[in-house]
């Protein structure tokens, strides 16, 4: 069966293997699917194809529930980069959409519009109106319809807990992020544009990175101070961060800066990734300039202490 016309894919698409879901975070769960499928596509001579959705279907469905996302759309993207899928189809979510049942997802969707041959979907996966497109409804519809289904098994973190997108969630809103750091096999990160502040750093001696807000349905940790690496146009470094007020200095907004280590640079309106390594401490006011100063020095050799023993595996 050829792809449907609207299906983004090539015309001479004879068939595909086929993933669907949110996959926010890409986390080791997520990835050992996406390694099986790319496996069971070179087996098979199909292309390998991962349909997800944009927004998050909770944001139609019950936005009310709709959780902050681990991975915005760029984020994703990148985090795909290396899946080494044939194609990624970001699939508008709508209200039409959102109405259709299990069986008429598959027919509709995956069959007629993306030529699915073969669907691999995770152990606890759920589609179609009331998530009802479980893995026991997939392989009846498999069976009648002659697609194969493979169920792929939990990932364990090292606590032998299922990694999950909510489990990861849940580590970056507490600030544990080795523990998020297990459950995507990288460093919990947010992307974001360089903009001009008010310079006080320089004053200060810790010249920064003014990040604009990224978009306010990504989950971001805790405010605080934390060890990061920063990834920019000329390269990558270390630093440290701060998420959160100003409040030496009376400023109570949320704003994004990074202090980036033995690297000087104008990244202005150039997008930058910063890795969270490890949170240091709290924002909090200091009785003055000087103050703040020292403290800057010494949350600087703590940082480069932390990222050390990250980088040598004693997270």
């Amino acid at each position: 069966m050829n792809a449907g016309y609207d299906s983004g894919l090539p015309p001479d698409t004879r068939g595909t293997v086929l993933t669907v879901g949110s996959f926010d975070g890409v986390h080791r769960g997520h990835r050992l699917v996406l390694d099986r499928l790319a496996v069971r596509a070179r087996e098979t001579g199909f292309r390998s194809v991962l349909v997800t959705f944009a927004p998050h279907p909770l944001d139609v469905v019950n936005p009310a529930a709709s959780p902050l996302l681990l991975t915005t759309g760029d984020e994703k993207t990148e985090a795909l980069v290396e899946s080494g899928l044939d194609y990624t189809v970001v699939v508008p979510f709508t209200r039409t959409l959102a109405a259709y049942d299990a069986p008429q997802f598959v027919d509709e969707v995956l069959r007629r519009r993306f030529g699915m041959t073969e669907l691999l979907v995770g152990y606890d996966h759920g589609f179609g109106r009331g998530r009802t497109g479980d893995a026991d409804v997939l392989k009846t519809l498999g069976a009648e319809r002659g697609f194969h289904v493979t169920v792929v098994p939990p990932v364990a973190g090292s606590d032998g807990r299922p990694i999950s997108s909510t489990a990861v969630r849940r580590a970056v809103a507490g600030g544990d992020l080795a523990r998020a750091a297990d459950g995507l096999a990288r460093n919990y990160s947010m992307s974001g544009v360089v903009v001009r502040g008010a310079g006080r750093g320089r004053l200060l001696g810790f010249r920064t990175l003014n990040i604009a807000s990224p978009s306010p349905r990504k989950l971001l940790p805790p405010e605080g101070v934390y060890a990061i690496r920063a990834h920019t146009p000329s390269g990558t470094f270390d630093g440290m961060l701060n998420l959160g007020p100003r409040p030496t200095f009376g400023e109570m907004a949320t704003t994004i800066e990074a202090h980036v280590f033995d690297a000087d640079g104008d990244w202005y309106g150039s997008r930058v990734r910063i890795d969270f390594i490890g949170r240091l401490r709290e924002t909090r006011k200091f009785a003055d300039a000087a103050a703040l100063m020292q403290q800057l020095a010494t949350d600087e050799a703590v940082a480069r202490v932390v990222i050390g023993r990250v980088r040598a595996g004693l997270r």
